[in-house]
């Protein structure tokens, strides 16, 4: 069949493109109108962290919570016009954002990253990277592991304990509150996070109620450490 497209037809087309990408400013803005962020799949099933996390838990943690977080935060970038996509870019200048981004923008970063710091058949002592990093900034693994789980227990309310890798190359442990951590430009504790552990009630009430430190026990065996050596 004869292509009839002529040179009149593609002059006119380009004419038409020019004036599209004249009135919006550039091509590239054009593809969507604000950030649009997702729920990621679970690495694992809902009962994969059982005895340690029940399925109840990680269900409901998963599937309301950490949806509320991102159903929450794809509605306001859309209220308050934020076109950024990228969450670590938002949260490296959160401070410029509204507080409700701040919250629901941490709460989906938070949760994305730990639900990969745990899994089946996890724990135990780190070996590798992770064992020769751990050992170097804190003397021994029993050490560090006391000082993380300190940092967990002494959290007041509600909020995260991290250990992160400073801007310095420093292994540093220490806790924000709420949904911050320590990507975002108003954080106390600064660094590139290696392993988080939640330590918000819904992360643990069914199953311990309100005993934290048995949660935190258990929970360290639960820790990947694969995923804390590709991060170092």
């Amino acid at each position: 069949m004869k292509n009839t497209f002529s040179r009149r037809d593609f002059l006119k087309t380009s004419a038409i493109a020019a004036a599209a990408v004249a009135v919006s400013g550039t091509a590239s803005a054009l593809p969507h109108e604000h950030a649009n962020f997702s729920l990621p799949k679970l690495p694992y099933g809902y009962a994969a962290l059982e005895p340690h996390i029940d399925a109840l838990t990680m269900e409901i943690h998963h599937s309301r919570h950490h949806k509320g977080y991102i159903d929450n935060l794809n509605r306001l970038c859309d209220e308050n016009h934020v076109h950024e996509t990228s969450l670590e870019r938002i949260l490296a200048s959160i401070s410029r954002y509204p507080a409700g981004i701040r919250n629901n923008g941490g709460g989906h970063w938070n949760h994305s990253f730990f639900w990969n710091c745990m899994t089946p058949n996890g724990g135990g002592v780190p070996t590798g990277k992770s064992a020769e990093a751990i050992n170097g900034a804190f003397g021994s693994f029993d050490a560090f592991k006391s000082q993380f789980s300190d940092a967990a227990k002494s959290r007041f309310g509600s909020g995260w304990a991290w250990l992160v890798r400073t801007s310095e190359g420093k292994l540093v442990i220490g806790s924000t509150p709420n949904q911050d951590n320590p990507l975002m430009d108003v954080s106390e504790l600064k660094g590139m996070p290696l392993l988080g552990l939640d330590v918000w009630e819904h992360a643990y009430y069914l199953k311990y109620q309100n005993k934290r430190p048995d949660y935190i026990g258990a929970w360290w065996n639960l820790v990947n450490w694969e995923s804390v050596s590709s991060k170092l």
